[in-house]
């Protein structure tokens, strides 16, 4: 008997909405030579599900970061050349479906924000609950990090970043303190930052709404990752890559994202005839069937068994015509 202490087991990854995933994209993939896109790879869950569950299909599989690549390819090795990695921002999948040959696929899934592995990482600079070097980078082979934002931007800029990608109240208080403080010595961690936040907000402020550095710090990684631009390009993308009968499902973590796919998936749901007309010509007609009512949410299982799933909406849609000019 070795006297090498166990080792405590490595926390479980829990791929988020994994079963209602699977469902709603299941109708389009059952076919042999189905592909199917996994748009954020992260650790891999959602991706290895989908493998296991449609033995008939192919993965195409993106990251941005190449740790996660890494860690992914390991996982799903044994399903061979079932499954391509590639290292591209999601904005990229059309490029990546020509350069692979792959005119139109039969599903995608986009299992969008911060992957676990990334919080998890205390040197990736995520989370607000462990001080790090202020990176938040998903690629930290390129770009810039968060540290750079809040040293070099105008306050003008950072109040702008705060409130439209944070919806941050106080963004004005708190960009005041940043200025002040960079000034007299640049930040370069996190935790420097949180107590700046702390101390900058009303004491009615901090009672509510979970860590008050929570939307700070979203405002940052949203900026320095380019999160909404990508998603702008990215979702419609994907959209015009789905075959007819093709599905899409979409995990979204906060309500700037969540009301972009909401956008995209009602204009290709809706009926663009000038009204009055007695039959609709076929360009006017939807391309898109909604297949959630709304954004569906995670159950109170899911949130017990993952909490990072409890900000997740999902949202999933079905091509239903060709795109006609």
């Amino acid at each position: 008997m070795s006297d090498t202490p166990a080792q405590p087991p490595e926390p479980r990854h829990v791929p988020v909405m994994l079963r209602r995933c699977l469902d709603l994209l299941a109708p389009a993939l059952a076919e042999p030579g189905a592909v199917v896109v996994d748009a954020t790879l992260g650790l891999g869950g959602h991706s290895e599900a989908l493998l296991s569950t449609f033995p008939a299909a192919r993965l195409i599989a993106l990251d941005r970061d190449p740790e996660a690549l890494k860690l992914s390819g390991k996982r799903l090795a044994r399903f061979g050349d079932r499954a391509t990695l590639v290292h591209a921002v999601y904005d990229d999948l059309p490029d990546v479906l020509a350069g692979l040959s792959v005119p139109r696929v039969q599903g995608v899934l986009f299992d969008l924000g911060v992957s676990s592995m990334q919080l998890d990482e205390a040197d990736r600079g995520f989370a607000y609950a462990q001080d790090a070097p202020l990176d938040m980078r998903m690629d930290q082979t390129t770009g810039i990090s968060a540290a750079e934002v809040l040293n070099t931007y105008p306050p003008g800029d950072l109040v702008r970043i705060l409130r439209a990608y944070g919806e941050e109240k106080f963004a004005r208080k708190i960009v005041d303190a940043v200025v002040r403080q960079r000034d007299a010595e640049p930040f370069r961690n996190s935790a420097r930052l949180v107590e700046l936040i702390r101390d900058a907000l009303p004491q009615a402020a901090k009672r509510t709404g979970g860590n008050p550095a929570k939307r700070t710090f979203q405002a940052l990684r949203i900026e320095v990752n380019g999160e909404l631009a990508v998603l702008e390009r990215a979702i419609p993308a994907a959209v015009a890559s789905l075959a007819v009968g093709g599905r899409i499902a979409v995990l979204a973590y906060h309500s700037l994202e969540d009301r972009l796919v909401k956008q995209v998936f009602a204009a290709g749901a809706a009926n663009t005839a000038p009204p009055g007309l007695p039959v609709v010509p076929e360009q006017y007609q939807p391309r898109l069937r909604l297949l959630t009512r709304g954004a569906e949410l995670p159950t109170e299982d899911e949130i017990a068994e993952n909490r990072r799933a409890a900000p997740a909406r999902l949202r999933g849609a079905e091509r239903i015509r060709e795109a006609t000019r």
